[in-house]
C-alpha cells in the first residue's frame, strides 16, 4: 500500500478520555501510549517523576515522529492533573478510574464517560497501594486467564482505552478517509 493510501478513520472528537500515567518509567511504553492517544485525540497526562526525559531532543533522538500530533500535559500529582482536566472543560463531569490489577471491578463492569479519566501507575509497582485504598470505588482491573502478574502497561492503556470509545459511540462512522 502507498503512504497516502486511505485507511479506516471514526471521527475525530475533542478529548474524548484523558489518559494519565503516573510515574511511567519505560520510554517505549510512554512512547506507545502518545501514540495511542494521538491516534484517539485522547490527551496524555504524564504524572509525578519520569523515568526518562521527554524535551525537544530526546523526543526527536527516540524517533517519536508524532510527539506533535499528541496533546501532553505534566502534572506534579494525582490531584494537580485532575483539577487540569475539571478546568478544561467545566461542562463535562469526569470521573476517575485507577486501573490496578489487584482491583475487584473489571473494566467491562464500567460505564465510562466522555472525558474520564483513565489512571494507570508505574510499569514496576503500579499505582501506590495507598491511593486504592483510599479511593476503592475507583479501582478497576483487566481481568486475565492465566497466571500472569501483570499486563504490559501499553497493552493495558489500549484495551480500556478502546472499550471506553466503543461504549461511547465514538468509533461509530468508521470509513476509509486520507
Amino acid at each position: 500500500m502507498p503512504p497516502d493510501a486511505p485507511r479506516l478513520r471514526a471521527p475525530a472528537q475533542r478529548a474524548p478520555f484523558h489518559v494519565v500515567l503516573v510515574e511511567p518509567e519505560i520510554p517505549p511504553n510512554t512512547g506507545n501510549i502518545a501514540r495511542l492517544c494521538g491516534g484517539t485525540c485522547c490527551p496524555l497526562h504524564l504524572v509525578g517523576q519520569l523515568g526518562f526525559r521527554i524535551d525537544e531532543h530526546a523526543v526527536r533522538r527516540a524517533g517519536l515522529d508524532y510527539w506533535h500530533l499528541v496533546e501532553v500535559h505534566t502534572h506534579p500529582d494525582l490531584p494537580a492533573a485532575e483539577a487540569a482536566v475539571r478546568a478544561s472543560d467545566p461542562t463535562r463531569r469526569p470521573r476517575t478510574w485507577l486501573f490496578s490489577a489487584h482491583a475487584e471491578t473489571s473494566y467491562l463492569d464500567v460505564d465510562f464517560t466522555p472525558g474520564d479519566l483513565l489512571v494507570f501507575g508505574r510499569e514496576s509497582r503500579g499505582l501506590p497501594p495507598e491511593l486504592l485504598a483510599e479511593r476503592p470505588e475507583q479501582g478497576v482491573g483487566i481481568p486475565t486467564l492465566g497466571p500472569v502478574r501483570s499486563l504490559n502497561l501499553a497493552n493495558s492503556v489500549a484495551i480500556v482505552l478502546f472499550e471506553a470509545l466503543r461504549q461511547v459511540g465514538a468509533l461509530n462512522g468508521a470509513r476509509l478517509s486520507t
